[in-house]
């Protein structure tokens, strides 16, 4: 099978068309090195997450979250934003708290709901319908 001048010139435009379409839209993935110290505060973030995500399976812990009017996902989807500093706070106010010690464990959601009530102030959230945003 041969093919005729026009249709090699044909040919050769389509695939060099072709060529640069996908040479052009191609994305390029670009590897950089990731430090220990990165990896290690990511994983002490999660596990800060999962310490405070545990804290709401205690009764007491729910009676009080459901005394202040707040649902328990409203309260998981609050700790999933928080940010590893804020984690560690709230997981250091843990571990300085007596073993068993309910008054501890309120006192740390007292201070979460507080920051609830800053951040429904500052208009990131809107969890309480009683607070007022600042910035409008």
């Amino acid at each position: 099978m041969t093919f005729t001048a026009s249709t090699r010139r044909f040919l050769s435009i389509m695939l060099t068309a072709l060529f640069l379409l996908t040479t052009v839209t191609s994305v390029h993935a670009q590897a950089s090195m990731i430090g220990t110290h990165e990896v290690i505060n990511q994983e002490q973030a999660n596990v800060d997450r999962e310490a405070l995500k545990g804290m709401l399976g205690d009764e007491a812990v729910q009676e009080k979250i459901a005394s202040m009017g707040v649902s328990p996902d409203q309260v998981e989807q609050r700790i999933n934003s928080l940010t590893a500093d804020e984690l560690a706070y709230f997981n250091a106010q843990l571990d300085e708290a007596p073993a068993g010690a309910a008054g501890g464990i309120l006192g740390v959601i007292v201070l979460f709901l507080v920051i609830f009530i800053v951040t429904d102030m500052l208009c990131a959230t809107n969890v309480y319908k009683f607070v007022n945003c600042i910035n409008r």
